[in-house]
């Protein structure tokens, strides 16, 4: 018998535990491109806003040692023109949409959720109060637990969806956060968002974003957000896309080990968007080597070494 690979993420059934990260395949368009949507195991929409956003000023991209600088800042068309134009789209495949909300203000989460919650289409939604290149709100947001956790409070109150709350790891200790938003009615949490970085030009001795400081992100920071999810599983009940430098089948494993539920991949899409393929591939031959039936049979088993006592 084949190994499942099916893992159920706060009621939502997902074939498979990969997840597109928010931000890095647009509303699905790009993606479809390439293959059917229905393959994964959840779709995240890219973020959007109340209101139309421009965005951060060029250059937004920047490359780094296994990784890129981001600072693209939230550029948005606002929510309704995601209704009518974007959220169709998706409605067309079969896979579980993940729609990302961010605000510059606490009272902006709550009613973008009420707009939200009256489309057909959308399985859950995730709150983005993590972005570290926002001039106000986002990582401000996401760093304080009162706020975070008043954020998820109000959402849950103007939504009878799902709520995802996707966390920042530019702080000092994010089993806080994480803590806070359990508290608050979070059914799910998303962990990490970018590491907070610069790069500068040193033949112009100007920063290499247009925005100064962006996020990072790649296979540069997953020993970062695989300790991460790892500390956070070990504080809530509720269950975790973990995701950060995802790039092979071993990184996905790699995660469920340390608690996650379901893995997000983002910059290696932008490399190679078939990679999904490799990584179920790879995920599935794994579980047949080592008579593993089913996902859950190792989520969160890393087995630590014993101390020593005398």
């Amino acid at each position: 018998m084949k190994p499942d690979l099916g893992v159920t993420l706060c009621g939502i059934r997902m074939k498979n535990p990969i997840v597109t990260a928010s931000g890095t395949c647009g509303y699905g368009q790009e993606l479809a491109q390439f293959y059917d949507l229905s393959v994964l195991g959840a779709f995240t929409a890219k973020s959007i806003t109340l209101e139309r956003r421009a965005g951060n000023p060029n250059p937004r991209i920047a490359e780094c040692v296994s990784g890129i600088l981001n600072s693209i800042g939230i550029q948005s068309q606002g929510v309704r023109h995601f209704i009518e134009h974007d959220l169709p789209f998706l409605r067309r495949y079969d896979v579980p949409v993940l729609v990302s909300i961010s605000g510059n203000y606490v009272e902006d989460y709550p009613k973008l959720a009420a707009i939200l919650d009256r489309e057909q289409g959308i399985s859950a939604l995730e709150l983005n109060i993590s972005c570290p290149n926002l001039e106000r709100g986002g990582c401000s947001l996401g760093a304080d637990p009162e706020a975070a956790g008043r954020i998820v409070r109000l959402v849950k109150a103007a939504t009878g969806l799902p709520v995802i709350a996707k966390l920042t790891p530019n702080v000092s200790d994010i089993t806080v956060i994480a803590r806070s938003v359990e508290e608050n009615g979070a059914d799910a949490v998303t962990l990490i968002n970018t590491l907070a970085g610069m790069a500068i030009d040193i033949q112009t001795q100007r920063p290499k974003l247009g925005n100064v400081t962006g996020g990072l992100s790649g296979p540069a920071i997953k020993p970062v957000a695989v300790k991460l999810v790892w500390e956070v599983s070990r504080v809530v009940a509720i269950p975790i896309i973990g995701m950060g430098g995802v790039v092979t089948w071993e990184d996905a494993v790699e995660f469920i080990l340390a608690g996650a539920t379901a893995v997000g991949i983002g910059t290696a899409l932008f490399r190679d968007p078939w990679v999904v393929f490799e990584i179920l591939s790879g995920m599935e031959k794994f579980m047949e080597s080592k008579g593993i039936a089913h996902l859950d049979e190792i989520r969160g088993k890393v087995t630590l070494p014993q101390r020593r006592t005398g």
